[in-house]
C-alpha cells in the first residue's frame, strides 16, 4: 500500500468514526446546515463498512445500513420535474424543514461528479432500490444540462462544468456533450497556463478544481482526454507546491472561509499529497478527499517539502474577468519556519473577501491560529469576523519583513486589529516581541495597542486613525547565529530597531531591517503611494505569470 493510499484510509475511517456517532436530527439527516455534508459523511461511513481491512470501532452492518439510509434521504430532496427552472439540482440550507428547502445551483456542481464516482466504485455494494434511486438521480442531472453553460470567468464553478460534460458525457455516452468537455478543458488549461489562475489562493475552491479534475482523470475511459486532464492536475499541484509550507497556505488570497482564516484548516488535501503534518482531528471540508488522488509531478512534491533556501515568488496574477484594473501583483518569502507574503494592490474579489498579506506559519496542534496579520475591519463587517478588510492599507514587501500604513479607517471609531499566533509574548507600548515556535517576531505599532488572549490567538486593538505596522520575522537558528540566544535577547536587540512613523500630511514609516535594508513607505495626501527599497522604487519588472514554473 502506498503512503498516498495508507492515508487516504486514515481520512476515511476518522470520516466514518465520526459520522457513526453523529445523532439524526427530526429529518433522518445529520445535517441542515449543509446538504453536502449528508452525502460526504454517507460515501465515507459506507466505504468504511465495505472494507473489510478496516478495524472499525463500530458495527460493520449497522454502518452500512445508516449511510444507505442517509444516501436514499439525500437523493429523494433533488428536483426532478423536468419543466422546473431548477431540474436535476437540490437545496442547500435544509432549515427548517429539509422538503420545503429552496432549490440551489451549488450542490450539484459538485456532488454530481462525485455521484457518478460512488456509484462507480460502490453500485454493487448498494441495496436495489438505493442503487435504482442513485441512477435515477444521475439520470436526471444528465437531462437537466445544468453544466451547459459558456466559459466566462474560468474559475471554479467553469472547472465544475466542464469535468461534468466529461464525466456525464462519458457515462450516457453523449458524444457531443464528451466533446464540448473536451474543448472546454483544453481552453481551460489554456488559459490558466498562459495567464495563470485569477482566484489565487481561494479555498475551497481551488479543492473544488482539484477534485473536479480529479474525477474527471480518474472515470475517464478515452486516453487523450486523460492526458488533458493529468496536465491541468499537474498545473494546479505545482501552483499548490509554490505556496505549500507544511500544511499552510501562504501568500494571499482572493476568498477564504473563516475556518482558513487566521488558521489553515482546510488541508486534507495536502494531508495526503504531502503528509508532513498530523492529521487534525477536526476537519471543516471532508468532501471526497478520502476517495479521489492524483499524484502531483515529483518536481512539485520536491519543491512543496523543502525550503531548506529561503526563496522569493514573484507573481503576476490576472483579475477575474469583469474586475477592471491593472494585473496584480503577489509576493512570497518562503523559508523553513515561517512565510511573507502579500498582494501589493488591493483588489474588491467577491464579498470582499481578499486576505492582502499575513505572514505564516507551518500548521500546528489543535486550531492554534498560524497565520499573523493586521487590517482595518470593512464598514458594517462583523467583529468575530476576521476577515472582510477596508481596502484603506498601504503595503511594502521585502523577504522578512512587512511595512504596513492604514491612512484612516473608514469608520473613525473603528480600530485597527491584528491577529497573532499563540506563543511567548514580551508587550511594550508600541511593540510586541514574540517567539512563535522556531521564529522571533518584532511587531511595531505606530498608535499605542492592546491584547486580548482568547482560545486560538492573541487579538491585538490600536486606536483609529492613521495607523501603521512593521513586523520583521526571523528564524531563531539565525537568530542564535546573530547572538540572540532567547527571545529576551532577541527582544533587546530589536528595541533599538524602532521604525519611524511620521504623521505630518503625509504618513510615511521608514525602517532599517537585521538585514541592513532601508525600506520607506509613503502615503501622501494627494493618494500617491512611494515604495523603496535602499532608495530604489519598488520594480515589479522581474514578476512572472503565476502559471511559469
Amino acid at each position: 500500500m502506498s503512503e498516498f493510499e495508507a492515508r487516504k484510509r486514515e481520512i476515511i475511517l476518522q470520516a466514518a468514526t465520526y459520522a457513526f456517532e453523529l445523532p439524526k436530527l427530526s429529518s433522518g439527516l445529520w445535517f441542515h446546515n449543509d446538504i453536502r455534508n449528508n452525502f460526504y459523511y454517507a460515501s465515507y461511513l459506507f466505504a468504511a463498512a465495505q472494507d473489510k481491512s478496516l478495524q472499525l470501532p463500530f458495527n460493520r452492518e449497522e454502518a452500512k445500513q445508516v449511510a444507505s439510509r442517509v444516501l436514499h434521504l439525500v437523493l429523494e430532496l433533488q428536483d426532478q420535474n423536468p419543466l422546473s427552472a431548477t431540474y436535476g439540482h437540490w437545496p442547500l440550507n435544509l432549515e427548517p424543514f429539509p422538503k420545503e428547502a429552496p432549490l440551489n445551483i451549488l450542490p450539484v456542481e459538485l456532488m454530481g461528479i462525485l455521484m457518478v464516482f460512488f456509484n462507480k466504485t460502490y453500485a454493487a455494494s448498494l441495496d436495489e432500490a438505493l442503487r435504482k434511486t442513485l441512477y435515477n438521480s444521475l439520470s436526471h442531472i444528465y437531462r437537466s444540462q445544468f453544466f451547459r453553460k459558456p466559459l466566462e470567468h474560468f474559475g471554479h464553478h467553469e472547472a465544475k462544468y466542464t469535468a461534468s460534460k466529461l464525466v456525464f458525457g462519458q457515462l450516457f455516452k453523449d458524444g457531443e456533450l464528451l466533446e464540448d468537455g473536451r474543448q472546454s478543458l483544453k481552453q481551460m488549461l489554456e488559459r490558466v497556463t498562459t495567464k495563470g489562475m485569477s482566484e489565487y489562493g481561494a479555498l475551497p475552491w481551488f479543492w473544488h478544481w482539484v477534485q473536479a479534475f480529479t474525477c474527471a482523470w480518474e472515470l475517464t475511459e478515452d486516453k487523450s482526454i486523460r492526458i488533458e486532464a493529468a496536465k491541468i492536475l499537474d498545473y494546479l499541484w505545482t501552483v499548490r507546491s509554490d505556496y505549500y509550507l507544511r500544511g499552510a497556505w501562504v501568500g494571499p488570497h482572493s476568498r477564504g472561509l473563516a475556518h482558513d482564516i487566521p488558521r489553515d484548516s482546510n488541508v486534507l488535501f495536502d494531508y495526503v499529497q504531502f503528509g508532513d503534518f498530523e492529521l487534525p482531528k477536526d476537519m471543516p471540508r471532508t468532501e471526497y478527499v478520502g476517495f479521489l488522488f492524483y499524484e502531483a509531478p515529483t518536481f512539485a512534491r520536491s519543491k512543496a517539502l523543502n525550503h531548506a533556501k529561503p526563496s522569493e515568488i514573484k507573481r503576476i496574477i490576472p483579475r477575474t474577468p469583469g474586475n477592471t484594473g491593472e494585473l496584480l501583483h503577489s509576493y512570497v518569502y518562503m523559508t523553513e519556519n515561517f512565510a511573507v507574503g502579500g498582494m501589493w494592490e488591493r483588489s474588491d474579489e467577491f464579498d470582499n473577501e481578499q486576505h492582502r498579506w499575513d505572514i505564516s506559519f507551518p500548521i500546528g496542534e489543535g486550531q492554534a491560529a498560524n497565520q499573523a496579520y493586521f487590517f482595518l475591519p470593512a464598514v458594517g463587517n462583523d467583529t468575530t469576523d476576521l476577515r472582510h478588510q477596508s481596502g484603506n492599507t498601504e503595503v511594502l514587501f521585502h523577504q522578512n519583513v512587512v511595512l504596513t500604513l492604514y491612512p484612516e479607517a473608514a469608520i473613525q471609531s473603528e480600530a485597527l486589529r491584528g491577529c497573532l499566533p499563540k506563543g511567548k509574548w514580551i508587550q511594550e507600548q508600541y511593540a510586541l516581541f514574540g517567539q512563535c515556535g522556531q521564529v522571533f517576531m518584532a511587531v511595531y505599532l505606530k498608535q499605542a495597542y492592546q491584547i486580548e488572549e482568547q482560545e486560538y490567538l492573541i487579538m491585538v486593538t490600536s486606536p483609529g486613525g492613521p495607523n501603521g505596522v512593521v513586523i520583521e520575522c526571523i528564524s531563531t537558528d539565525e537568530a542564535e547565529q546573530r547572538g540572540y540566544a532567547d527571545l529576551q535577547q532577541f527582544a533587546q536587540a530589536m528595541r533599538q530597531r524602532l521604525p519611524r512613523f511620521y504623521g505630518g500630511e503625509d504618513l510615511s514609516v521608514e525602517y532599517t531591517s537585521l538585514n541592513g535594508d532601508l525600506l520607506e513607505l509613503v502615503k501622501s495626501t494627494d493618494g500617491k503611494v512611494e515604495q523603496s527599497i535602499n532608495g530604489i522604487p519598488v520594480d515589479w519588472s522581474e514578476y512572472t505569470a503565476n502559471a511559469q514554473h
